[in-house]
């Protein structure tokens, strides 16, 4: 199914299809697989390559494919292993980071809404006047800051220099600022013997009124008729850009893919094989190449995977 932005997945929504797929075709073709069997080295030798595995013996091959994955999510396996063997065979490792990952905010009020997802909402990023980021869909509070669709694509496009970016969140993405501040009048006139938490109701999830409500410096029981002009605008002009103050990453081991990996000018894109080391290719996000929340990434590993395959077989039989 392809939802919007052209994001790909499986009509399950479930990753494991996806593997048992790839399980029977490797079944059907009548490949070896060998589960647990770590590797130490894959080292050049005059005839191809040496195998070696960390329980002792050596696989001796013409070509060999590196598709380790980088180092997000090393329950899976991925933990660098691939980087080592492209470097001990001359290649350059791009430096490794986390990319699509949730975001650490310096305010302390993203916490006290924990589990909170917002949906149809707008996220903006911008270094001085340069706008880094900008799109509309779903995110969520968490209780290290934010995190969901939005926020994990928009870290993909964050600086090292994290306090260089501003961040702001637009709950009326619908709305022009004056049309909400006509809409928070009408509010207002309809609702003046209510309290301010009232009016919030209808503009966001209830747990998010009281916070809300504080971030505008009021309070949630606050009477309509008392909020003056100047306080309306406050609270209009956060609808539209509420600060987030972004302070760094979550761990590189919780983040989707991996930025960083093998560079990719010392691999030749037709093949996949190494210009340093013939008869060795890569495959996937052991490759400095990522990509946006979506199914891109699967996408550059099906693609790169599919080519080096070829590729390493037809190296075999020229040989």
């Amino acid at each position: 199914k392809v939802e919007r932005g052209r994001r790909a997945f499986p009509v399950s929504d479930k990753a494991s299809d996806v593997t048992r797929a790839f399980a029977r075709g490797m079944k059907d073709a009548g490949v070896q697989v060998e589960l647990n069997t770590g590797v130490s080295q894959v080292l050049k030798e005059e005839d191809g390559f040496a195998v070696e595995l960390e329980r002792g013996g050596t696989l001796h091959a013409k070509s060999v494919i590196v598709a380790t994955g980088g180092l997000s999510y090393p329950s899976t396996g991925s933990t660098g292993d691939g980087y080592a063997f492209a470097k001990a065979n001359g290649h350059t490792i791009a430096p490794l980071s986390g990319s699509l990952v949730g975001l650490t905010i310096d305010e302390k009020w993203p916490k006290l809404l924990m589990g909170l997802s917002l949906k149809n909402v707008r996220v903006c990023a911008q270094m001085g006047k340069k706008k880094i980021y900008d799109e509309l869909g779903e995110m969520l509070f968490t209780h290290f800051g934010v995190s969901g669709p939005l926020i994990i694509e928009l870290s993909s496009h964050m600086p090292e220099g994290f306090s260089a970016v501003q961040v702001t969140l637009d709950m009326k993405p619908g709305m022009t600022a004056e049309q909400v501040d006509l809409r928070l009048q009408r509010e207002f006139q309809e609702n003046v013997r209510k309290q301010l938490s009232s009016v919030l109701l209808t503009l966001m999830p209830a747990r998010m009124g009281p916070v809300f409500a504080e971030l505008c410096g009021m309070t949630p029981d606050q009477p309509i008729n008392q909020i003056t002009r100047e306080q309306r605008l406050v609270i209009a002009r956060n609808l539209k850009a509420l600060p987030l103050h972004v302070s760094g990453t979550r761990p590189i081991e919780e983040a989707i893919v991996t930025r960083g990996g093998v560079t990719v000018r010392e691999v030749n894109p037709s093949t996949m094989m190494s210009k340093l080391a013939p008869g060795l290719f890569f495959a996937g996000e052991v490759l400095d190449v990522d990509a946006h929340t979506g199914g891109f990434n699967l996408q550059i590993a099906f693609s790169t995977g599919a080519l080096a395959g070829r590729s390493a077989a037809a190296y075999v039989t020229e040989e």
